[in-house]
């Protein structure tokens, strides 16, 4: 396995199999935030303190593998391109912070893209580990399982009375960030998830776009996660999440069954004028893309449309995105040319799917 197998497929393996909800919960996710007991965190460590860390999972992590999790490819994020660094964000399998880390920042990523170690980002350490669907328990408990692997050999910063001592205030305690990625088309379309978001806050959670913290809901995709990681165990702030989610999607279903019935004639136009704009443009702009994409897929849910697959939509969701692009045309592009190329790919699936 190398780079290359990670940037040549839009779709990471785990991606393919569907969950609980996978109608509209496409991944449950699980972060902790770890950092070494004795060294400083890397917002003042030395340059030399963060190489050594680096070093060590290089030395120690390379190509091993952990139950199911096989053949962890060890990448340094000096040595990847501006394309390649954006291809992974893309790809969900870094953050666009450690994307824009120089020096000791590295990642490791396991064979099926299900687990990657975030090493030297804000923290020493954050592992990230997905399932597809709602299946945040079984998440969280892999996730730890695997943080028990890492702390055989590391020696975690840890307070009695905190929890996990973090770069950030904000992820002391568990150090844990549980999110759901949610496609809430309906909600969004009767402004329901505006009225929402508020409420959903006073909670303790908090709404973010694709690629989270500061990012835009393209295509209908929203993150919900946790903000309180000091106070609560673990398995609670998965309970209230959950419970959160659990009443989003009912709430989406039921916009969806409402706007079928009452505008059913309207809702087949949409999605089959997406459809159309999909198969037939010459040029498309990301976002019009994703909003297409978003309206096509709603259409599958329901079975308005029967002959492409979610698949094929969760792939060009990626496949369509600024750094795919141009590691598919191997060369920088400029906006127009991405615009041009996106089309040409989309009507390109969509051909091979029929």
């Amino acid at each position: 396995m190398t780079l290359e197998r990670f940037m040549n497929e839009a779709i990471s393996p785990w991606m393919r199999e569907e969950g609980p909800d996978h109608d509209i919960v496409l991944s449950s996710r699980i972060r902790l935030a770890r950092n070494f007991a004795d060294m400083p965190f890397p917002i003042l460590a030395e340059q030399k303190d963060l190489e050594d860390i680096r070093t060590f999972f290089k030395e120690e992590y390379e190509h091993q593998s952990f139950g199911e999790y096989t053949n962890f490819e060890f990448i340094s994020i000096r040595d990847l391109t501006a394309i390649e660094k954006s291809v992974l964000v893309e790809k969900h399998l870094i953050s666009p912070f450690l994307a824009k880390r120089e020096g000791a920042a590295a990642a490791l990523i396991s064979e099926n893209e299900q687990v990657s170690v975030m090493i030297n980002e804000e923290d020493h350490i954050r592992i990230q580990v997905y399932f597809p669907g709602l299946q945040l328990t079984k998440t969280l408990n892999r996730a730890l399982e695997f943080d028990d692997w890492i702390e055989e050999k590391v020696n975690y910063a840890f307070d009695e009375s905190r929890g996990f001592l973090t770069s950030c205030p904000t992820n002391v305690g568990t150090g844990m960030r549980a999110s759901v990625m949610m496609h809430l088309p309906a909600l969004a379309m009767t402004k329901q998830i505006n009225r929402m978001m508020p409420a959903i806050n006073q909670l303790g959670l908090v709404v973010r776009g694709i690629y989270g913290e500061g990012s835009e809901a393209l295509g209908n995709i929203f993150q919900i996660s946790n903000q309180i990681t000091l106070g609560k165990a673990e398995e609670h702030i998965i309970e209230d999440l959950e419970s959160v989610v659990q009443q989003l999607i009912e709430h989406e279903r039921k916009a969806r069954t409402r706007i079928l019935e009452q505008s059913g004639i309207e809702l087949e136009n949409r999605i089959f004028r997406s459809y159309g704009v999909l198969q037939y443009s010459r040029i498309i702009e990301s976002k019009e893309a994703a909003r297409c994409l978003s309206n096509v897929r709603l259409g599958i849910d329901l079975g308005i449309i029967k002959n492409v697959s979610r698949n094929i939509l969760n792939e060009l969701m990626v496949l369509t995105q600024p750094g795919f692009l141009q590691h598919y045309a191997k060369k920088t592009l400029t906006a127009k040319e991405r615009d041009i190329l996106r089309a040409s790919l989309i009507r390109e699936r969509l051909q091979i799917e029929e």
